[in-house]
């Protein structure tokens, strides 16, 4: 199944490359996450049930538009937690609960640019051909996303859902009170099989949402180059 295609962004505000991604997801009742969001959005499920990613990975050539990236501030790990959305007019999105940076800088410009619950966390990404490591501490709190991966092979044809949990092109926010949106320009992920090797976290928790209790869903990608648009 080819994915949906992606929207052009005419005037990007970042530049960046989300790289070394794994996409874990779990199933939650819809009934849970609807009274997270805030008022004009509302839960998007597939099968029944809504979903909640949990998403690390490595931030590549970070820069805004006209200005090159800069080696320190321009690469870091991030990792988000995230679930899947529509507004009044049909739209389809992200509503990110938390997203944790190892760069104070990206933290504070996360926060005062574009609204977001960024945190700062000390964090790393090692990766070799078949074996990839997350680990993320919140400074301060200790709220905890660790995991180790095993990527297997390429799949030549997602599916339905891995595009539903993927393929997302405009993110939600509340900015001055009112619901904003962004739009996000990338290619079609490269996604791989994946399988958890080890989780310890609390930072669902940290978002208010209960453990989860299904097995989760996982995709690995190498990356691809993103284009931010501002908000509106």
């Amino acid at each position: 199944m080819r994915a949906p295609p992606s929207p052009t962004v005419s005037r990007p505000v970042m530049h960046q490359r989300w790289s070394e991604l794994t996409f874990v997801h779990w199933r939650y009742p819809a009934g849970v996450v609807a009274p997270l969001l805030p008022p004009g959005l509302t839960v998007e499920t597939f099968d029944g049930s809504a979903w909640v990613g949990l998403v690390p990975f490595l931030m590549k050539g970070v820069r805004l538009s006209g200005t090159p990236p800069l080696p320190w501030l321009s690469r870091f790990p991030e990792t988000n937690v995230r679930t899947y959305v529509h507004d009044e007019s049909g739209r389809s999105g992200v509503w990110f609960f938390s997203l944790d940076a190892a760069r104070l800088p990206a933290v504070l410009g996360g926060r005062a640019g574009f609204r977001l619950p960024y945190f700062w966390s000390d964090m790393s990404v090692t990766r070799d051909a078949t074996h990839w490591t997350y680990r993320s501490q919140r400074r301060h709190t200790g709220v905890r996303a660790n995991l180790d991966v095993n990527v297997g092979p390429h799949l030549n044809s997602p599916d339905e859902l891995a595009h539903f949990l993927t393929a997302r092109y405009r993110l939600f926010n509340l900015v001055s009170g009112r619901l904003a949106a962004a739009t996000v320009e990338h290619p079609p992920w490269p996604l791989n099989k994946a399988t958890l090797t080890h989780l310890d976290e609390t930072i669902l928790q940290a978002a208010n949402l209960p453990a989860p209790d299904n097995p989760p869903l996982l995709h690995a990608s190498l990356g691809v180059p993103v284009r931010v648009g501002m908000w509106h």
